[in-house]
Order: C-alpha cells, then sequence, then structure tokens
C-alpha cells in the first residue's frame, strides 16, 4: 500500500493485492509509478486515506504514519514523507516543507535564505514499509539529493520543484525533463531502495514456493 502524506493521502496495495485503481492518480503518485517502472514486482492500487500531522525528526514522523495507516487498512502498507532541508536552518523547514510552502510559496521559501551566505540545501526523501502486522518493525528506505535553494524558476506545478536546483546541474528541478528529473531525484533513490527490497523479497518467496 502506499499513502502520500497530505490534504490527500492514498495507498496502493501491493505483495498480494495486484491491482491498481485509476480513480485516484495526484502527481507524486504517477511520478512513482513512473519511476519504478515495469519491473517493480508489486502492482499498485490507489485510495483515499487521512492520517494525522505527526511531529518530530523525519524517521520518527515516518514510522508513526505507516503504523497508523497499517491499523486503518488492516493491511501492508507504504507511506512516503518528503523533507527540503535547509543546512544553515539547521535543517528546516524538513518535514513541515508542506506547511512552509503553502504559506511561502518558493519565492517565500527562497528568501527565507536572504540573510544567509550558504544556500544549500537536501531532499529527503522516506519510504516506511510495514507488513501489517504490529509485531514486526516498520522498513525505512531513504533518498537524499544534495542542491541549492534559488530563486525559483520553471514550471509551478510541482510544490518546491522551481527553487531547488540539485548539485551538478544547472536547472531547478522544475526546469529539468522529467526523465532526468527521476533519474536523480531523492524519491528515485528511495524508490531505488525499496524496489530492490521488494524484487529480493518476491525472489524469496517464489524460491520458497518452488517445487523441489
Amino acid at each position: 500500500l502506499f499513502i502520500r502524506p497530505g490534504s490527500n493521502h492514498y495507498h496502493t496495495r501491493c505483495l498480494s493485492f495486484p491491482t491498481y485503481c485509476k480513480r485516484f492518480t495526484p502527481p507524486h503518485f504517477l511520478c512513482v509509478i513512473q519511476i519504478l517502472g515495469d519491473n517493480f514486482p508489486c502492482k499498485l492500487v490507489a485510495q483515499k486515506i487521512d492520517l494525522p500531522e505527526y511531529q518530530g525528526e523525519p524517521d520518527e514522523i515516518s514510522i508513526q504514519k505507516c503504523k497508523e495507516a497499517a491499523k486503518q487498512v488492516q493491511g501492508p502498507v507504504i507511506v512516503e514523507d518528503t523533507c527540503l532541508c535547509f543546512n544553515a536552518l539547521g535543517g528546516l523547514p524538513g518535514p513541515y516543507i508542506k506547511w512552509f510552502l503553502e504559506k511561502l510559496k518558493p519565492e517565500g521559501l527562497y528568501k527565507l535564505l536572504a540573510g544567509f551566505e550558504d544556500k544549500s540545501a537536501y531532499a529527503l526523501c522516506t519510504f516506511a514499509f510495514s507488513t501489517g502486522n504490529p509485531e514486526d518493525p516498520v522498513r525505512l528506505f531513504r533518498g537524499r539529493t544534495l542542491g541549492h535553494i534559488v530563486e525559483p524558476r520553471g514550471s509551478r506545478d510541482f510544490g518546491w520543484d522551481p527553487c531547488f536546483q540539485p548539485d551538478g546541474y544547472e536547472e531547478t528541478y522544475a526546469e529539468l525533463p522529467k526523465a532526468v528529473k527521476n533519474s536523480i531525484s531523492h524519491r528515485y533513490r528511495a524508490l531505488y531502495e525499496l524496489q530492490n527490497y521488494f524484487t529480493q523479497r518476491n525472489g524469496t518467496v517464489e524460491a520458497s514456493s518452488s517445487p523441489h
């Protein structure tokens, strides 16, 4: 199951739940589908769900949300949390970037660092996986992309992308072609770890169930 926190929450069924419901296709969910591609061993289903807005460090928030989501859906779940962390601000806005972006927009995020020489930042994505069994630990898969906060450039249809310029590129996330962004983004790096885990897990299950 996949859940994207925010005003609308989504989950997708995986493992033994082989369908994908196209009624719920927010941009972040479609981004996940595009990055995972056809080789991901689980099909995905989208469905709305509400979760509390927890506070704390990124890992703590991901684990809390994942446990609550698994409790609500009574089954396996994957929860995504995204952070944008400014080094000059000690890692803030971090997991609270949604609220900062809502109030300040990309221009305001850029202006937050007006008094600081250090404009460096990093985008952090965490996927938390629960089997649905409360006795099993929540597994975390993290991806981080380093970059800088710049004056907003590019399309405004994907959150704070206009003001984040990844290291090694002259374009912001918003200016990069989707294929390029999806190959370097924090979400891609986290999904790479998640995909490896599920591929290995699927292989183990197939091996254990194959005839001897």
